[in-house]
């Protein structure tokens, strides 16, 4: 059932709903006319975009390094988007890296829970900084607001919990229990099986990450920062390159509409939130005032950029991972302050 209304949101999408903001030969010919400097400038800027995807897991799994690091997540996130499963896939196509590269079972546990951890903390805090920047030059978005105050709402209720976990044993326990029911009850409503895990996983999850947290949470906060204003920063760049001037399209308005769609498109109902991201991002940097056939422009390729490069990169390094394997267990490296 999720997976026809991903279809038809893509299908609406693409085939109706850009076509009516602007017209698909308009935005070509915006795209055909753009500069050599800009196009030098948004490969650029990509190539960083890609690389800033693996110092996250480089800080959660000390002895990874940057090659491997970019191997994995590329592939992961690859995997996640053209498989059935989405993320559930890409997780399983890092542990399966992982392991063919001799790290135990613990370390990945913990690495995949504290990145994941970390990216929904800043999916939440952005928009209520969007907000508070918004207001700083006079204005407001009522949807923004309105998703900001749910934000603020599960952001203090994750890290309060966060915190009361890695404080006492038997109350992880029962707040995993508590999420597992949750999450159970929600996958039913959308006739998905229930989830595997449980209290005793969030107790494992305290044991391994809370001393780990107490001297990397600063690195991994930066880190997955960086990872996240990359991308905005590609977004930005893209609208400056098919000419949305900072008069029609401020930064702050742009990192309203970014953090906006960033947080809509976290649910899973679209592959990489295809259909959901373009739209979501159309919508509301022409409501900001951009023009409608260079925001298009300047937002399909900001898309391409963002999931096209990843998915060449991420299907390659997937079926050429295991040559690189090492033939012995990855040998347990310290964790610095």
């Amino acid at each position: 059932m999720l997976g026809a209304v991903g279809v038809v949101i893509v299908l609406v999408t693409f085939v109706f709903v850009l076509q009516k903001i602007a017209n698909y030969g308009d935005v070509w010919g915006i795209v055909k006319d753009l500069s050599w400097q800009w196009t030098v400038v948004l490969v650029a800027v990509t190539a960083l975009n890609i690389v800033t995807f693996a110092p996250p897991w480089m800080v959660t799994l000390p002895g990874l390094g940057l090659r491997r690091a970019l191997e994995l997540t590329q592939a992961s996130t690859a995997l996640s988007i053209v498989l059935p499963g989405g993320v559930a896939v890409g997780a399983a196509g890092a542990y399966g890296m992982l392991r063919s590269w001799g790290f135990p079972v613990r370390a990945f546990t913990r690495a995949v829970m504290l990145v994941g951890l970390w990216n929904q903390l800043l999916n939440l805090a952005f928009p209520i900084v969007a907000v508070f920047l918004l207001a700083t030059v006079g204005e407001e978005s009522k949807a923004l607001a309105t998703v900001a105050f749910i934000g603020v709402a599960i952001f203090g209720v994750v890290v309060t919990a966060l915190v009361l976990t890695l404080v006492r044993s038997r109350l992880a326990r029962e707040i995993g229990d508590l999420a597992a029911r949750l999450a159970t009850w929600a996958r039913a409503k959308v006739r998905r099986p229930p989830v595997t895990w449980g209290g005793e996983n969030l107790e494992v999850f305290r044991l391994e990450a809370g001393e780990f947290l107490v001297r990397r949470w600063h690195a991994l906060t930066i880190a997955s920062l960086a990872g996240s204003l990359s991308v905005f920063l590609l977004l930005v760049v893209s609208l400056r390159a098919f000419g949305v001037t900072q008069a029609e399209v401020s930064f702050v308005e742009a990192f309203a509409a970014w953090a906006l769609v960033r947080m809509v498109a976290s649910i899973p109902v679209t592959p990489g939130g295809v259909g959901i991201g373009e739209l979501g991002l159309t919508g509301a940097l022409v409501g900001f005032g951009g023009p409608n056939a260079r925001v298009v422009a300047a937002v399909l390729v900001y898309r391409f950029l963002t999931v096209v490069p990843t998915l060449v990169l991420g299907l390659i390094a997937a079926f050429t991972c295991r040559r690189h394997a090492r033939l012995e267990p990855v040998a347990a490296t310290p964790e610095g302050p």
